[in-house]
């Protein structure tokens, strides 16, 4: 096996509420398009939570999923078989005999904060109404976090490394870092790497509710405000990204179009509170440091774009500002920053991974997009988050940050080619 290869992006797939194809999705985020509604899919009138960000204008049949797949499979399996596809098709790898890549060196790294959510609720459902005979056979494999991956690996004929992880909202990021240390270390040639998540049933949007995490505005578009003094929670949204990652060398002799190179990874732990990040970004920051130092990153030349976390809650807003100030020093105030989030949402599992592709998006088109809904910034939060409009850039470097539940930090890094 190699050492230290150079791994690269060569495909993207996103299913969002602002698009469920990459092309729509990037140009609803540069238009400051708000993917956030009044929920209808079920009855809120007994709760506090009005708003959700869900995903429109999605059929699964597009991509190639056939009915008895969307029949077996929950919300979240289907999102991410559908970014998948999406992911393969454009970067052209072909598994198959003859193909162009060896199955036992195509991986999976797909994963989810939650899991099959949905039919968790449906089927406790019926047992309690309807007794347990009634409950799916179904019931397990559709449930299971690993089950996205290998529904993804039987699609793609990936026989390679399959790991799906699960470190709440900052699932997808980790799985996009892990699986660049993996083609890094010669362990892989490619991976489909991601995350997806399909949470808003009335049990999940109760859920969060009650922990005081949601904000209770009515308004779809003064829901998620981040870094705003006029915050006050996030909104609940669903989907799924895939990037494939590939080793250059691989990349190239076969003529694929090459959209950035991954170049830096970090992962740590608060080790503070299992939901409040750390307040003083010390740990936060470690990562995000981690990551760029791996990417040598150099305030003197490059030109960095963050895609960051940015819930929306009171508490995350600010230690992430402080992260940034304690990971950048003085080159903090010059980093182009934006929250996509006020327009998708909080995609738990899979937001890490959107966020990601954002971020190659805004180093292949030289475009930072907003933070919507960022007319009254908040004093604490006083670095450049972009509002309100798209801005041009010669970005040279992107990050990518996301924090879980639980302490979880996960950064990644890419590269202009």
């Amino acid at each position: 096996m190699g050492n230290k290869r150079r791994v690269v992006v060569t495909g993207l797939g996103v299913v969002s509420p602002v698009g469920s194809n990459v092309e729509t999705f990037w140009q609803n985020l540069l238009d400051g398009y708000c993917g956030i509604e009044t929920i209808t899919r079920f009855d809120t009138s007994d709760m506090p939570i009005k708003v959700a960000a869900f995903v429109k204008d999605f059929e699964p049949s597009d991509f190639g999923i056939e009915p008895a797949v969307v029949r077996k499979h929950d919300r979240f399996a289907v999102f991410a078989a559908a970014a998948s596809a999406q992911a393969v098709k454009q970067s052209g790898l072909d598994s198959s005999e003859g193909g162009n890549i060896d199955p036992m060196r195509f991986g999976v790294y797909m994963g989810t904060g939650i899991g099959g959510f949905e039919t968790i609720y449906r089927e406790c459902h019926k047992m309690a109404t309807e007794g347990p005979k009634w409950v799916s056979p179904q019931f397990i494999p559709s449930i299971i976090g690993n089950i996205a991956s290998g529904l993804i690996a039987i699609r793609h004929n990936a026989c390679g490394p399959c790991l799906p992880a699960v470190t709440a909202c900052a699932t997808s990021t980790h799985e996009i870092g892990e699986a660049f240390r993996a083609i890094k270390f010669g362990y892989a040639d490619a991976i489909i790497a991601g995350g997806a998540e399909a949470p808003l049933i009335p049990i999940g949007v109760a859920g969060f509710a009650n922990m005081k995490a949601l904000n209770k505005e009515t308004d779809p578009k003064r829901a998620c405000l981040p870094f705003s003094a006029d915050r006050a929670g996030f909104v609940m949204g669903e989907g799924a990204a895939a990037l494939v990652l590939e080793e250059y060398e691989h990349a190239k002799a076969r003529g694929a179009e090459i959209l950035a190179e991954v170049v830096g990874y970090g992962n740590t732990c608060d080790a503070h509170h299992i939901t409040a990040p750390r307040p003083d970004g010390v740990t936060q920051a470690r990562c995000i440091k981690d990551a760029l130092n791996e990417a040598c990153f150099d305030s003197s030349k490059d030109e960095l774009y963050i895609n960051a976390h940015g819930t929306g809650t009171h508490l995350n807003d600010i230690s992430e500002t402080m992260a940034y100030k304690v990971a950048l020093g003085d080159y903090a105030y010059k980093a182009h920053i934006s929250s996509t989030k006020s327009m998708t949402g909080h995609m738990f599992g899979a937001a890490g991974a959107v966020e990601a592709a954002v971020s190659v998006l805004a180093l292949k088109n030289g475009v930072v997009p907003p933070t919507i809904g960022l007319d009254n910034p908040d004093p604490e939060c006083d670095l450049d988050y972009t509002p309100g409009k798209a801005v041009k850039a010669d970005l040279t470097i992107a990050i990518s940050d996301s924090l879980g539940f639980g302490g979880h930090n996960g950064c990644v890094a890419f590269r202009k080619l």
